[in-house]
């Protein structure tokens, strides 16, 4: 895996998880701003009862970090944002609290304190970025100063049950910060599911490659180290086939280095072309026909192993059908074009006759031909024998 692959799979590994504490995140700074609307006058009786500097302190320090938390969302660091919505969960407890230090005394309406109005907005900040336990904690707290609070300054107005207030709030507040919690354990959840299964596919592409790198090594043995020594035991020691071997010998140092093969100079598509005979027919008459000037021509390697499939295929038709005791494979290279003749003496085959599920000629043959730009395939057949002529010209 390179170093670009694992900054992608970092950053999908908490991507579902992030995203939800933005929209969180975004969705408290909201709540934070239609409180502070909705607080104005509650906020100025406020400053009446305790010294001067609670009230501005406590409306600039509590709504300003629930602000922070919102705009730190378009920040691209999820820590920076985690940190933020610390602050503003934090932020309110301390300042509840501090409630308590500042306040000289003084009963005034039953409306009670401000804070008292939003302790769940806050315990939502917590529940946003802390674990479960700590966010129930904070909500706990903040719901029970603030409840107190409302008790403390109703005197001498009616007072109602603290225990039933508390007990209502703390219900109240549960839903919400239950909720975000399981959003987010949600989240959590599906990024591990999301990397579980990138890791998966990173083995599974990893092993895959392994087998794919396995079978070309067999398949270089096969069709061209095997093929060649096959050659050479036949007919000896020939330019043709030494200029085969060669081109073997370099295919092998490429899969050391891992590249890969999109054009087949002369010899490596005749390397092709034999290995796809003798795998079908290892006695095989396997002829050649290339001028000395036509060996630097290039052929696309889809093209070569398309027509070496279609080579083979006809060989096998005729091994299987044909009756023959002659086959012959010959194959002419230029520049631009390449042909391969398939001949046998055997008793030949009516096309009419062939049963319309037999798909090795209509498919493997003439239809594998077609599909290349600038092929095609002539099939004749009689009793004297069948010729098979796979044509490309460029």
């Amino acid at each position: 895996m390179n170093i670009d692959q694992q900054v992608i799979g970092t950053d999908a590994a908490h991507r579902s998880t992030d995203r939800l504490i933005r929209i969180f995140g975004r969705f408290v700074a909201t709540g934070y701003l239609i409180y502070l609307l909705l607080l104005i006058p509650d906020i100025a009786r406020s400053g009446e009862v305790v010294p001067g500097w609670w009230t501005p302190v406590t409306a600039v320090v509590v709504f300003g970090s629930g602000f922070a938390f919102g705009a730190m969302t378009f920040h691209p660091s999820i820590a920076a944002i985690r940190i933020a919505g610390s602050i503003a969960a934090s932020t309110f407890t301390i300042m509840a609290l501090l409630w308590w230090v500042a306040w000289d005394g003084t009963t005034f309406d039953q409306a009670g304190t401000f804070l008292s109005v939003f302790p769940g907005l806050a315990a939502l900040a917590a529940a946003t970025v802390w674990p479960p336990v700590p966010a129930f904690v904070h909500m706990t707290v903040s719901v029970v100063v603030v409840q107190l609070t409302n008790q403390a300054v109703r005197e001498p107005f009616p007072r109602s049950n603290i225990i039933a207030e508390i007990f209502f709030a703390m219900m109240f507040c549960t839903v919400f910060v239950a909720a975000t919690l399981a959003a987010v354990r949600t989240g959590r959840i599906l990024d591990a599911t999301i990397s579980a299964t990138h890791d998966d596919a990173a083995r599974a592409a990893a092993a895959t490659a392994r087998e794919v790198e396995r079978e070309r090594f067999d398949a270089l043995i096969h069709d061209e180290v095997m093929s060649s020594l096959l050659a050479v035991t036949r007919h000896g020691r020939t330019p043709s086939l030494a200029r085969q071997a060669r081109s073997a010998l370099t295919h092998l140092d490429d899969l050391t280095t891992g590249a890969v093969s999109h054009s087949f100079s002369a010899d490596e598509a005749l390397a092709q072309l034999r290995s796809a005979a003798t795998t079908v027919d290892e006695s095989i008459e396997f002829t050649v026909h290339m001028e000395e000037l036509e060996r630097s021509a290039d052929y696309p390697a889809d093209l070569v192993r398309s027509i070496a499939a279609a080579l083979a295929e006809a060989l096998r038709n005729s091994r299987i059908h044909a009756q023959a005791s002659d086959r012959s494979v010959s194959v002419r290279l230029a520049p631009s074009s390449l042909q391969v003749t398939v001949r046998d003496n055997g008793i030949g085959f009516d096309r009419r006759s062939v049963p319309p599920h037999r798909l090795g000629v209509a498919v493997s043959i003439e239809g594998r031909m077609r599909q290349l730009d600038g092929g095609s395939a002539d099939i004749h057949s009689s009793a004297a024998g069948t010729t098979v002529q796979l044509r490309w010209k460029q």
